[in-house]
C-alpha cells in the first residue's frame, strides 16, 4: 500500500506561484508513475502532470509552460511548481501514486485546495 499526503495549497492571486507537495508513505522508487491531477465542482478529476519511476514527464496542455512536476527520492516526495496561476486553475488538486502491486494499484491522496483569485 502507498499513502499519500498532499500539502501547500491555498489562496494565491492570479498571476502568483504556489509549490504542492505529495509526500509517500514508502521509496517512491518502487512506484511506477506518480502524478497530480485536480477537480472542480461539477466536473471529471484531470490530469495535470505525470513523471515515472524512469524519469519520463506528461502534462495537460492548459499547464504546459507554468507548471512543473519533480521528485525528492530523499523524501520520498513529489512536487507540482505552479507559477502564472490563473482563476481557471482553482481546484481541489490530488496526488496519485500508480504501482504494480496485485498487477496495478491506484492509490490516491485526500487533495489540497488551491484557489486563485482574479
Amino acid at each position: 500500500q502507498v499513502q499519500l499526503v498532499e500539502s501547500g495549497g491555498g489562496l494565491v492571486q492570479a498571476g502568483g506561484s504556489l509549490r504542492l507537495s505529495c509526500a509517500a508513505s514508502r521509496s517512491i522508487f518502487s512506484i511506477h508513475i506518480m502524478g497530480w491531477y485536480r477537480q472542480t465542482p461539477g466536473k471529471q478529476r484531470e490530469l495535470v502532470a505525470t513523471l515515472s519511476s524512469a524519469g519520463s514527464i506528461k502534462y495537460a496542455d492548459p499547464v504546459k509552460g507554468r507548471f512543473t512536476i519533480s521528485r525528492d527520492n530523499a523524501k520520498n516526495t513529489v512536487y507540482l511548481q505552479m507559477n502564472n496561476l490563473k482563476p481557471e486553475d482553482t481546484a481541489v488538486y490530488y496526488c496519485k501514486a500508480f504501482t504494480f502491486d496485485r498487477g496495478g494499484m491506484d492509490y490516491w491522496g485526500g487533495g489540497t485546495l488551491v484557489t486563485v483569485s482574479s
